[in-house]
């Protein structure tokens, strides 16, 4: 029902539109064409500033009802020169943006077509045409520069010294892994995965995989000021770690390792007394479609001192404990006390 009413309406503006014209058809014939003209474009002249400045205030209260939507300020050091890459990239595309469209308004109303002057036409101008390409060229050659920068930094090789968390998607969930006491995380292979007692498909024969710990709600750990390197992956198809409250953000790919790193700077407790709000966490996201569970692709991230994380990783056990408890010795069958005589009376 509610689609036919939809189809009336769309027809009935179709029609009231071709009433309008025609009645404007109608006075031009009864005012005379050049007059009619004359008051058309003069009204639309005049409509063009309106609209500018109904669009400018519109831009204005859309922003002020966006900005409380948007993330808190960024709480990794690459957040930062993210958050600045993106000014740096607004103040340029802005400046352009309300400058471009000032002209464009304006120019409709002071040129509106009067009968009184003689447009000018000409075909070429080599100065102008290099002045509007070589001026945006530059100045989108700088901004590429800077986003540069900025990916080759994240994706370059960690800090010695920084940690190493492995996490995979799957449909719909994150897996994380944590190094051990020895801090390597060991080899795994796709072919040993299943979902019993090996969902990452570690390899028992590595050494090194006996003391890592895996976390299957892909909660993530983190300590503030401790560089971190982020070995990413999937099980299945592709998933995107999304970091927004980092700033970051990359592909999980199946078959292949993709890396990223950072250094948190402001706690989950900091971060909620800066936006005042208790119930605040950093969250991972899926930010790439990955099926019909793909919104429940959800994870935490904790950000604490180091002492916290030390205490938490204590409590942890390895995964390979987890799933291979030591067989526990079998019952003992009943000792016979020979000592005792038993008699038996057979009538």
């Amino acid at each position: 029902m509610s689609g036919l009413l939809l189809v009336l309406l769309v027809a009935l503006i179709f029609v009231v539109l071709y009433q309008v014209a025609r009645s404007s058809e109608m006075v031009a014939r009864i005012q005379g064409e050049e007059i009619f003209d004359k008051r058309r474009n003069k009204i639309l002249a005049y409509s063009m500033l309106v609209l500018m400045v109904a669009f400018f205030v519109g831009i204005y209260a859309c922003h002020q009802y966006m900005m409380p939507l948007m993330a808190p300020i960024a709480a990794s050091d690459h957040g930062k020169n993210y958050d600045f890459m993106f000014f740096v990239t607004l103040v340029v595309t802005g400046i352009i943006f309300v400058l471009t469209q000032i002209l464009l308004f304006w120019f409709a109303f002071k040129y509106q077509r009067t009968g009184d002057k003689v447009p000018f036409h000409f075909a070429h101008s080599t100065k102008l045409e290099l002045v509007w390409t070589t001026i945006p060229a530059i100045a989108m050659a700088v901004l590429v520069a800077i986003g540069l920068k900025a990916w080759f930094t994240m994706t370059s090789d960690a800090p010695k010294g920084a940690m190493q968390i492995e996490i995979i998607g799957k449909q719909f969930n994150w897996i994380s892994r944590y190094p051990g006491p020895d801090g390597v995380l060991g080899k795994r292979y796709f072919t040993n995965i299943n979902d019993q007692d090996n969902i990452l498909g570690l390899d028992w024969k590595d050494q090194k995989n006996m003391d890592d710990i895996i976390v299957p709600n892909g909660e993530i750990r983190l300590v503030k000021d401790k560089p971190v390197e982020l070995i990413i992956g999937s099980r299945d198809v592709i998933h995107d770690v999304g970091l927004t409250h980092f700033r970051m953000k990359m592909d999980a790919v199946p078959g292949i390792t993709s890396r990223l790193w950072f250094t948190p700077t402001i706690t989950t407790r900091e971060m909620k007394e800066i936006t005042g709000n208790e119930n605040f966490v950093y969250e991972i996201s899926c930010d790439q479609m990955c099926g019909v569970g793909h919104y429940s692709m959800r994870a935490v991230i904790i950000v604490e001192t180091q002492a916290e994380h030390d205490a938490w990783l204590a409590k942890q056990q390895s995964y390979y404990a987890q799933n291979h408890a030591p067989a526990t010795p079998a019952a003992e069958a009943p000792k016979v006390d020979s000592s005792k005589n038993i008699t038996m009376n057979i009538k």
